[in-house]
């Protein structure tokens, strides 16, 4: 049992240390400003980024559209960015442009589609959140409590709330990725909910 370990835990690091190599040779190509670099992104990112824009949008042609959008962000970006994490900075671009355009779409109303499901469940907690942002509370503040709030709770939370709510996967699709029941992915997150409610509290974000 502990070689397989040892050999999973190698292959991991093998495969990790090569998309690492990947992308500081797409963030090179976007440094150059040669133009294969979006071609090069959307070979390696394009399947990830179109997930992540889906879930929120749930139509092909605004996904379409949102990735395109995408794309050209990263060409804006780079430089003079140089993401750490180029899968992080890609799918933060396709998120904040895919709520964008949900909201433009929808003004809000509930749907019954991924992100109003994840709004709901978020309830007043997203509303207070919001309003503060929009009353020039400073959005990095908020961006660092949240993060420091997952930063102190267990991966296995962390990866649960983060899937729920950054990519807005289903509750179904979480229980069947991490192999847990949907009752003990839906008493997690109103677990982390709740706490994340109190320290935004505590810190004066909501």
């Amino acid at each position: 049992m502990q070689k397989c370990n040892r050999i999973a835990a190698n292959a991991f690091f093998i495969l990790k240390k090569k998309r690492l190599m990947e992308d500081s040779r797409i963030i090179d190509l976007f440094w150059k400003r040669d133009e294969t670099a979006i071609t090069e992104t959307e070979a390696v990112y394009g399947r990830y980024c179109r997930k992540i824009a889906f879930n929120i949008l749930g139509v092909e042609e605004d996904v379409q559209e949102c990735l395109n959008d995408t794309w050209l962000g990263a060409w804006n970006n780079i430089p003079p960015a140089r993401p750490a994490c180029l899968s992080a900075f890609l799918g933060k671009i396709t998120r904040n442009l895919a709520i964008s355009r949900y909201r433009a779409g929808h003004a809000l109303k509930r749907t019954g589609d991924r992100l109003s499901e994840s709004l709901d469940e978020l309830g007043e907690f997203a509303v207070a959140s919001a309003n503060n942002v929009e009353e020039a509370v400073d959005r990095s503040a908020l961006e660092a409590a949240i993060n420091r709030f997952l930063d102190s709770v267990s991966e296995k939370q962390r990866k649960l709330f983060v899937r729920r709510y950054f990519y807005m996967d289903s509750v179904a699709e979480i229980a069947q990725m991490y192999g847990l029941g949907q009752s003990d992915v839906k008493v997690t997150l109103l677990r982390m909910r709740r706490a994340l409610q109190k320290v935004l509290e505590d810190e004066g974000l909501m």
